[in-house]
C-alpha cells in the first residue's frame, strides 16, 4: 500500500474536506479532523494540518493539493551507542524495547515494532512519541489504532516464569535479551519477505554483553542490529514499541491486581511494600510470590510488615 502525506494551511484543509465530502466515512483516532473513503485511496486529516493518503491513489490525490512531506530527524541529548546512519528517522526500522523490570509487581513485557518509512508520518499522526512523554491512559488509546497499521510481537513473562528462572541464576539483562532477541525474530518472521533497512535496540547492555547472554540461543538476531539508550527518541519504531510494551504491562496489572482485590502500585517504593503486606495478611505469601519478582527486596520488608508484632 502506497502512503503519501501533504501539510496543508487551515484555509486549504476546507477545500479538501468539501471535495470528499460524498466519501465521508468515521474515523475516531486521535487528532484526526476529516476522513473519507475513494475507490483506490483512504484520506485521513488531521489536526495539525497533515492529510494522510493511503492506498494505490495515494500519489494520484496527493498530487491534487501540494507536495509530498518530508520527515523530520530527531537527534536526543545524552543518547548513547552505535553511531546511526545518515537519515536514519526517515529509514525503514525494525525496533524493541521492554518496560515492567523496575516494578516489584507484575510482569516483563517486551515488544518489537517494524515502521516502514512510508509509514512514519501515519504513526506520528497516531500519536506516537516518547512513551516516557505520554500519560498510561493515552497509551491505551492509541495502542488498537498503531496495532491496525504496524507488524509487531509483543512478549509477557509473567512473574511465576520470571521468578522461576531468575532463582536459577538468570539475570535481567540476560532474561530481556532473550525477550528482545525473541520478539525481534516474531516480526521478521511476520515482514518475510520484506527486511526492514535496520535493527535498533533500546540499549541496556553493551554489544558484547547482549551477545554473550544469548550465546546458547538456537537463532540469533545479528544483522544490521544497532544499539542506542534513547533510542525511543531516534526511530519512532522503539516508540511504538514502547507504547505497546507498557500497554502490556498495564493490562496485566489490571488482571493481577483483580486477582489481588486490590489496584497494585507500580515501582518499588514504600506504597509498594504496604500493599505487599496486605496482600500477604489476606492471601498469604505464597500467593504473592505468583504477582510480584520476589528477589526484589519489597518481599523482605513487606514480610517484616506483616508480621510485626
Amino acid at each position: 500500500m502506497s502512503n503519501q502525506v501533504i501539510v496543508l494551511s487551515e484555509k486549504e484543509i476546507p477545500e479538501v474536506v468539501r471535495f470528499y465530502e460524498t466519501n465521508k466515512v468515521i474515523r475516531n483516532a486521535p487528532g484526526v479532523v476529516f476522513a473519507a473513503k475513494i475507490a483506490d485511496t483512504s484520506i485521513t486529516v488531521y489536526r495539525s494540518g497533515k492529510v494522510l493518503f493511503q492506498g494505490a491513489g495515494a500519489d494520484r490525490e496527493a498530487a491534487r493539493w501540494g507536495t509530498i512531506g518530508t520527515v523530520t530527524k530527531v537527534t536526543p541529548s545524552g543518547a548513547k551507542g552505535d553511531t546511526l546512519p545518515a537519515n536514519f528517522a526517515s529509514a525503514s526500522v525494525l525496533g524493541s524495547d521492554e518496560t515492567g523490570t523496575g516494578d516489584f509487581f507484575g510482569p516483563i513485557t517486551v515488544a518489537a515494532c517494524f515502521v516502514s518509512s512510508d509509514q512514519i508520518e501515519l504513526v506520528k499522526e497516531l500519536g506516537v512519541k516518547d512513551s516516557k512523554q505520554l500519560t498510561d491512559a493515552y497509551m491505551q488509546q492509541i495502542a488498537e489504532d498503531l496495532k491496525q497499521v504496524v507488524t509487531y510481537s509483543v512478549l509477557t513473562l509473567d512473574n511465576v516464569k520470571y521468578n522461576e528462572i531468575q532463582s536459577k541464576g538468570w539475570s535481567q539483562g540476560k532474561i530481556k535479551a532473550i525477550l528482545h532477541n525473541q520478539a525481534l525474530q516474531e516480526v521478521l518472521d511476520q515482514m518475510l519477505p520484506v527486511l526492514p533497512e535496520h535493527i535498533l535496540i533500546d540499549q541496556f547492555a553493551e554489544r558484547r554483553v547482549y551477545y554473550n547472554y544469548l550465546k546458547d540461543e538456537s537463532s540469533i538476531i545479528q544483522d544490521k542490529v544497532l544499539f542506542s539508550t534513547k533510542a525511543e527518541n531516534l526511530h519512532v519504531s522503539v516508540a511504538t514499541a514502547s507504547i505497546l510494551a507498557r500497554v502490556a504491562f498495564l493490562e496485566a496489572m489490571d488482571q493481577l491486581s483483580s486477582q489481588a482485590g486490590v489496584t497494585l502500585p507500580k515501582g518499588a517504593g514504600p506504597k509498594v511494600d504496604q500493599i505487599a503486606c496486605q496482600i500477604i495478611r489476606k492471601k498469604g505469601e505464597p500467593f504473592l510470590h505468583t504477582i510480584t519478582k520476589v528477589h526484589f527486596a519489597n518481599t523482605q520488608k513487606a514480610l517484616k510488615l506483616a508480621y510485626k508484632k
